[in-house]
């Protein structure tokens, strides 16, 4: 069917209006009443955040999302075009979409009384509609509103007064659209209290005109919620009239936080130059995804700024990339990471905390070896536990030694782990992945990071190999004993 193209057109065809809030809930109820999944690229707010958002957009209100780093704020707020019509009809030529039925600036008035019915039309699709911005603190007014443009003054020869002379801001031109506000408490105060009035009296001024601009907008934030109390750097009347407040959360279950991590990480190299493929053994990504979940515990670490999922994304990320490296080097077609290839992501689990006074004592590159130690010893105990190591234990407690080479291939490795009395037994055990050389040798890494988070042997590093050996005797506190081999987790 032929859009329509002309005023006179778009009323034949039975056009009518309604505001973008009205457009949203409708489309929103449809989707509920097909039970179409909302926003199916978000994981682990199924039962949490997403219905908050919901009854907000039932009820027609504006929002925000309070929540830390990496909580998915921004790529919810981005979701929300998904809820607008395909296309809407503007007036062609419009800077702010002006509704074909009832235009709001002085462009669109001019042009359907010289025109009428043969008033020409465009159509706008809902990614257009979606306008964002990342506040800070030199945004200005100007900004978000707009301003005088001298140089359309003088090229239409109009008066500086003349509403035509007005260059939009980003909000004005998001009319019949969505505007997002990241960080909404870092604006300066004046502009917060140009927001309030826009949505209070639902029209803007700019440099003092006496203009009105109705405009019809959604708007939504997102912010620190530190940042968002009253001893915060948001104003009271702004937050006064923002509908709903609705926290977001960091997953709450190690298979959400995998799934979004999994969904997030460019982990698929395949390529024309590199004949290589990647696979990720499971408790490969198990153990980098309990880093954060390990990270979000530590009290060395600012739990104020948060440990975003960015965290366990560029781990995984760097973990892939080492091992390609390994599989370039070696001629390998296939490349399956390993947990050793954790320990050279240490610089982005680096990257990604903010350390408190006590952390900064210790030092971002011990700590993060701590977390990871910590991460396999949680995935030790939840997958291992019942395994019988006693002979792997004997092994290095009668003095012998481990050495493999980061570089090392496969078959390099498994010939090291048959040295060690009934490691390669233990590992054909329990939950673990033995179908493949490449998983043996992940599942045997399990078992010596396990012990080694048990503080049962020592690991070291040197020239890019890692070096198992007999645990260093620890001197017992006052009144302490130690029990017999029975597994159990690190504190």
């Amino acid at each position: 069917m032929t859009k329509p193209r002309t005023l006179g057109e778009l009323k034949a065809a039975g056009y009518r209006r309604r505001s973008v809030k009205d457009e949203i809930r409708h489309n929103l109820i449809k989707k509920l009443r097909s039970r179409t999944p909302l926003f199916p690229d978000i994981v682990g707010f199924q039962d949490s955040v997403i219905p908050q958002i919901v009854n907000a957009l039932m009820a027609r209100h504006n929002f925000i999302l309070l929540g830390l780093r990496g909580q998915a704020k921004s790529r919810l707020l981005r979701e929300l075009v998904t809820l607008l019509d395909d296309e809407i009809p503007v007036l062609a030529g419009s800077e702010v979409n002006d509704d074909p039925l009832a235009p709001i600036s002085a462009y669109g008035r001019g042009l359907i009384r010289e025109r009428g019915d043969d008033a020409p039309i465009s159509w706008a699709d809902r990614d257009a509609r979606y306008v964002e911005k990342l506040a800070t603190p030199d945004v200005t007014i100007a900004d978000l509103l707009g301003d005088v443009d001298p140089i359309k003054a003088a090229r239409g020869g109009h008066l500086l007064s003349d509403e035509l002379t007005i260059h939009y801001g980003l909000l004005p031109r998001a009319n019949r659209g969505i505007f997002a506000i990241n960080e909404l408490p870092d604006l300066a105060g004046k502009i917060q209290v140009g927001l309030f009035n826009i949505m209070q009296e639902g029209d803007i001024q700019i440099k003092g005109y006496p203009v009105r601009l109705p405009l019809d907008v959604m708007l939504a934030f997102s912010a620190n919620p530190e940042d968002y109390t009253a001893r915060g750097k948001i104003i009271s009347p702004l937050k006064d009239r923002i509908g709903v407040e609705i926290q977001t959360h960091y997953p709450t279950s190690l298979a959400d936080g995998m799934a979004i991590t999994g969904q997030e990480a460019w982990t698929k190299r395949e390529s024309v130059e590199m004949d290589v493929a990647i696979t990720i053994p499971a408790v490969v990504s198990e153990v980098i995804e309990q880093i954060a979940f390990v990270a979000r515990t530590d009290k060395r670490i600012d739990r104020r700024s948060g440990v975003s999922q960015r965290l366990p994304i560029s781990v995984l990320e760097c973990v892939v990339s080492n091992a390609e490296r390994r599989g370039l080097q070696n001629g390998e077609c296939v490349v399956r990471p390993r947990l050793a290839d954790i320990y050279s992501a240490i610089p982005a689990i680096v990257g990604k905390i903010e350390l408190e006074y006590e952390g900064e004592q210790v030092g971002g590159d011990r700590i993060a070896r701590e977390l990871i130690r910590k991460a396999c010893g949680e995935v030790f105990d939840d997958r291992c536990s019942g395994i019988d190591l006693r002979e792997v234990l004997d092994h290095f407690n009668q003095g012998r030694t481990l050495l493999i080479s980061e570089m090392a291939s496969d078959d390099e490795v498994l010939n090291e782990f048959r040295s060690v009395s009934g490691l390669l037994e233990a590992a054909s055990s329990g939950r673990l992945e033995v179908e493949s050389r490449a998983s043996s040798i992940v599942s045997c890494e399990l078992l010596l990071e396990g012990l080694y988070a048990l503080k049962k042997i020592a690991r070291s590093e040197a020239r890019g190999a890692t070096n198992y050996t007999q645990a260093r005797p620890e001197r017992p506190a006052r009144g302490a004993h130690y029990d017999d081999w029975t597994g159990g987790k690190v504190n």
